[in-house]
């Protein structure tokens, strides 16, 4: 390395070295002969029920220059305006002081993890960003983690997250979660909110899959959110993040944003001034569009009816081929465990390389082993998988095909 020592070696993230192995292997995004059931965006097409995708704006002088911190007014009132809307009916609403907007969910995360200090406590599995984020704020964060079992679907039940909370400064979790699909949610997200502001543990909620939701083998009636059990929006300690990216289709329009109180907005706005600069008012003025009430609810119903039909067919067909499914409820992946299928194929690893071989894509499940500073050495998850049905129909039916022939010829 010619730099010698003045860059630290970056590891990929789980999805992104997915996807380096397959282009060494002629994968490309977009490539029909591939079958990547470890991505983790949705189809971002025309789909059954949707309504038409956006694909243009008016671009008017003032998008030229740079734009507020936090966002403009007009698109920090339209979040507002949702979340009222869905889950504040009857009770105080967030204003545009308690909205700040970046660039993208990972961007918002970087603000935070940029400002956050103390014992952060965290669960795992769990999206694989928040290593990297917590060892990028190592100098002034404890990460503390917080042990799950499979028979709670990997998470915390709410009454033992009331004793552990008081010991904590935030706590940080993806709900719905990536990669187990399990979601928190009414008498249990409730309690959850109740405990933060018991004992004034910042709950750090990465909701980027809040409109993912079913009920058993259909589609759920709406999105979950921890904005439905928050009394005051500008006392309570709770931070809530989500965006465009996974349940609006519109990945690559890198639009994220985060609710809390107006005093915790402002201080992430001071540390988006040294992180990005703001985000950008071009996408802001799309994505106006977008949270538009009848486009969003035409958007995120036809969301749960054509993803519900993708999962019921992924669980349906992976348990055939003798891999066991996590129940979840939400996101577009399936947590699976490998242990059993024959040797050399039961490793989240072992059976990456097999599938890729049939130009499917996979994500072990080593990768959401959250790991600050490597302190703990031995890898968890070694015999699970998280498979993604985040492509169409069509696609996600030809890689399970081909992993059943994969599959047959090990019988």
């Amino acid at each position: 390395m010619t730099s010698g020592g003045a860059f630290r070696e970056v590891p990929y993230m789980g999805v992104i070295w997915v996807v380096s192995e397959a282009v060494k292997r002629g994968f490309w995004n977009g490539n029909p002969d591939w079958c990547n059931l470890g991505q983790g965006q949705p189809e971002i097409g025309e789909m059954q029920g949707a309504p038409d995708r956006l694909r243009n704006v008016l671009i008017e002088p003032e998008d030229q220059a740079y734009g507020p911190i936090n966002g403009t007014n007009e698109m920090r009132e339209a979040v507002a305006s949702h979340y009222n809307r869905y889950y504040r009916r009857g009770k105080k609403p967030y204003t545009a002081a308690n909205v700040g907007i970046a660039q993208g969910g990972r961007l918002m995360l970087s603000r935070i993890f940029g400002a956050v200090q103390g014992r952060m406590g965290y669960q795992i599995p769990d999206y694989t960003a928040y290593q990297d984020m917590m060892d990028y704020a190592s100098s002034r964060l404890a990460p503390i983690l917080i042990p799950t079992i499979e028979e709670n679907n990997f998470s915390i039940p709410s009454s033992e997250f009331r004793e552990i909370a008081e010991n904590l400064d935030s706590y940080l979790v993806s709900n719905p979660c990536n990669p187990t699909g399990h979601v928190i949610q009414g008498d249990e997200l409730a309690s959850y909110c109740e405990t933060a502001r018991e004992t004034g543990c910042v709950l750090i909620m990465d909701e980027f899959y809040s409109h993912f939701i079913y009920e058993g083998k259909e589609p759920g009636c709406g999105p979950v959110s921890s904005a439905e059990y928050v009394d005051d929006p500008e006392v309570d300690p709770i931070l809530v993040i989500d965006g465009l990216t996974k349940s609006f289709r519109y990945p690559g329009w890198r639009m994220g944003w985060v609710l809390g109180p107006s005093e915790i907005i402002e201080t992430l706005g001071r540390a988006a001034s040294a992180i990005d600069g703001g985000p950008s008012r071009v996408s802001q003025r799309l994505a106006l569009r977008a949270l538009e009430p009848e486009y969003a609810d035409q958007e995120t119903s036809a969301l749960r009816n054509i993803f519900s039909k993708k999962k019921n067919m992924m669980v349906e067909r992976l348990t055939k081929m003798g891999i066991r499914c996590l129940k979840g409820e939400s996101t577009f992946y399936i947590w699976a465990c490998l242990d059993g299928l024959p040797e050399g194929y039961n490793t989240g690893i072992d059976f990456f390389w097999k599938a890729l071989d049939k130009q499917v894509m996979t994500v072990p499940g080593t990768f959401f082993d959250v790991n600050p500073g490597d302190a703990r050495k031995e890898k968890q998850f070694n015999q699970w998988i998280r498979f993604s049905f985040g492509p169409s129909y069509d696609n996600v039916d030809l890689g399970l095909t081909r992993l059943e022939e994969m599959l047959n010829h090990t019988q």
